[in-house]
């Protein structure tokens, strides 16, 4: 007889021996961490430097700081000044090794971010995607030698470039001095690694962020006087049609009725800041969500169509993010039928005036001031 021990304990006693098994692997992840970054520190790893200087933007949690929309603010900043070349990792691609984005690529050549980017941007940057970043930048350089300003996407932990300023995102909702490492929590590295960072932002904060917050958010990150922070904020636009060739039906959330209906569709790691905002006007608001980077199968398509034409309202709606409508528009398996039906809210980030530098200013500075004396910090949480 099978005994059903879910029914048996509750939530707490099972959050509880999860926590236990857990713990032993999460410490585990901790020492080979720090062993690899003492590695890096005294130099058994070598880190590499280029005449061109690197800005690196990264995390030290997994998934959902919201790295794309702060690369591109930098670009749409910079992009007059400098001849950019941008460089990824292109998660979950379907492709190996060094490629250079051109328009007959898709997003599963490149990845969806590299190919939401490079399509805002074209020819005012240069952008590849490699797995081992010295040889995307040595590779990118002999392609394009009037590079003078490069950015790493998502490469705070590829500690084999030596960039020249390293930006480390952080989320509001799920700060690090409150998390716990891999697999038990979602740090990748301990929050002393911090440390290393040039430049870190607080992203997603709410529009009624207080300065009480903002005083606590400062302290609890212990970063040193050498080091800036700033925090931003997610701004949404206006709806916009996946397929632009069909006359757009929505053009503002604002003027939908309670009796009209939203299906808001996901694939991105943390998607509560969205459907927060979904949920912020008068329309039912109904969700399906994906793992991040999903790729949409005919499968998902049938089911994400039956439930929309299941569920009542006087007018109906998908609306997703901007990244899976990257995802969406190259996707063969889309019904045409259903074209007129589906959005993408576009998304853009903005700096809060909590500091009185501003964050452009900040980085150029920073690009171009002279190399400082190299300092070495270690885990001291081990």
């Amino acid at each position: 007889m099978s005994v059903n021990f879910s029914n048996i304990l509750n939530k707490q006693q099972r959050k509880a021996i999860g926590n236990a098994v857990l713990t032993p692997f999460s410490w585990a992840f901790r020492v080979i961490v720090w062993i690899r970054n003492a590695c890096f520190n005294i130099g058994l790893l070598k880190e590499e430097k280029f005449s061109v200087p690197v800005v690196s933007v990264g995390n030290i949690t997994v998934g959902g700081t919201g790295k794309t929309p702060h690369v591109e603010y930098i670009i749409e900043n910079l992009c007059r000044q400098y001849n950019i070349g941008v460089l990824s990792r292109g998660y979950k691609r379907t492709t190996h090794g060094f490629i250079l984005a051109t328009e007959s690529l898709s997003p599963r050549d490149i990845g969806d971010e590299p190919f939401q980017i490079f399509h805002k941007f074209g020819n005012l940057i240069t952008l590849a995607v490699c797995e081992k970043r010295v040889k995307g930048i040595r590779e990118m350089l002999r392609i394009n030698p009037d590079i003078n300003l490069i950015l790493l996407d998502d490469a705070f932990q590829h500690r084999y470039v030596k960039p020249k300023v390293n930006i480390v995102l952080i989320d509001y909702n799920r700060p690090p001095f409150t998390d716990k490492m891999l697999p038990l929590g979602f740090l990748r590295e301990p929050l002393s690694s911090l440390l290393r960072a040039d430049i870190v932002v607080v992203t997603k904060c709410p529009a009624d962020m207080k300065p009480v917050d903002v005083r606590m958010m400062k302290e609890n990150l212990e970063l040193i006087p050498a080091q800036e922070l700033f925090y931003s904020s997610i701004k949404y636009g206006e709806p916009k049609s996946v397929f632009p060739i069909n006359s757009p039906q929505l053009t503002s959330l604002t003027w939908l009725q309670p009796d009209d209906l939203i299906l808001g569709l996901t694939g991105i790691a943390n998607p509560r800041t969205f459907v927060r905002y979904l949920k912020g006007f008068s329309a039912k608001v109904k969700v399906i969500h994906f793992d991040d980077h999903h790729y949409f199968t005919r499968d998902d398509f049938k089911y994400i169509f039956n439930m929309f034409n299941s569920m009542p309202g006087r007018r109906k709606f998908i609306v997703t993010t901007e990244k899976d409508a990257v995802r969406i528009l190259n996707n063969p398996y889309f019904p045409p039928t259903m074209r007129d039906f589906v959005y993408f809210i576009p998304i853009k980030v903005g700096f809060r005036d909590y500091e009185v530098h501003d964050f452009i200013e900040v980085l150029q500075k920073k690009i171009n001031e002279s190399a400082a004396p190299t300092q070495q910090y270690y885990d001291s949480d081990n």
